[in-house]
C-alpha cells in the first residue's frame, strides 16, 4: 500500500495501476485499508510528504490534532510492563484478599431429560409416573405372553389330566400320519411293478 500526501496526480495514476497495489491519501486513511481482515503487518510505503502531514493529521504527546476534533494520541497508562513485579508489590498485596482455602469444585450438570436422579429432583412426580409406566409394561407384556402361549397351545397351564390327553392325541396323530404315508408309500410301489 502506497500512502501519498501532496504528491503529483500523474504519479498517483501510475501507481492506481499496479496489480496488487492499494493508493490512500493520508488525510483519508483508513483501518480496513491499512490491516485487511483485520490482520497487521501490511508492507506500506510513506511518502515524504504524507509522513510530515502526520503530526498535523493525528497531533502529537503535547498538541491537539488540527485535523481531528479533539483528537489526541494515547499514552501508556503503564510506563513498567514487568506485571509480576507490580502484582506482588506490598502496596498490591496489602489491598487483595486472601486466597480461599477449600473453593467449591465446579460439577457437571446433569440433563434432566437422560438422568433420573436430576429429572427428580426438578419433578417428584417424575418417579411415581415411571414406576406406573414400567408396572403398565410390565403387566401388558406378562398378558401378551400369555395370550401367544394360549394361541400356540402351550401346556404351561394345564393340569396332568389335560396333558396326559394331548400327549396321547399327539400320538394318535403321530401314528395317522405314519399309517398314511405308509400306505402312499405301498401305492407308489405297487404303481412302479405294473
Amino acid at each position: 500500500m502506497i500512502i501519498y500526501g501532496n504528491e503529483n496526480v500523474n504519479l498517483i495514476r501510475a501507481v492506481k495501476n499496479i496489480p496488487g497495489v492499494d493508493v490512500s491519501n493520508v488525510h483519508r486513511l483508513n483501518l480496513k485499508q491499512l490491516a485487511p481482515g483485520g490482520h497487521l503487518g501490511r508492507f506500506i510505503i510513506w511518502t515524504k510528504s504524507a509522513f510530515a502531514a502526520l503530526n498535523n493529521v493525528f497531533g502529537t504527546f503535547r498538541k491537539v490534532a488540527a485535523e481531528k476534533s479533539g483528537y489526541r494520541l494515547h499514552r501508556t497508562v503503564i510506563t513498567n510492563p514487568d506485571i509480576a513485579k507490580i502484582i506482588n508489590s506490598n502496596a498490591v498485596q496489602s489491598v487483595v484478599r486472601a486466597a480461599r482455602g477449600n473453593a467449591a469444585i465446579h460439577t457437571n450438570k446433569l440433563n434432566a431429560l437422560t438422568n433420573p436422579v436430576a429429572r427428580e429432583a426438578l419433578d417428584p412426580s417424575a418417579g411415581v409416573w415411571r414406576r406406573m409406566q414400567n408396572e403398565s409394561q410390565t403387566a401388558a407384556k406378562k398378558a401378551r405372553d400369555e395370550a401367544i402361549a394360549k394361541k400356540r397351545g402351550l401346556s404351561g397351564g394345564l393340569s396332568k389330566d389335560q396333558k396326559k390327553e394331548k400327549a396321547g392325541r399327539k400320538k394318535a396323530s403321530k401314528a395317522w400320519i405314519s399309517n398314511l404315508n405308509k400306505h402312499l408309500n405301498d401305492a407308489y410301489a405297487d404303481q412302479q411293478e405294473e
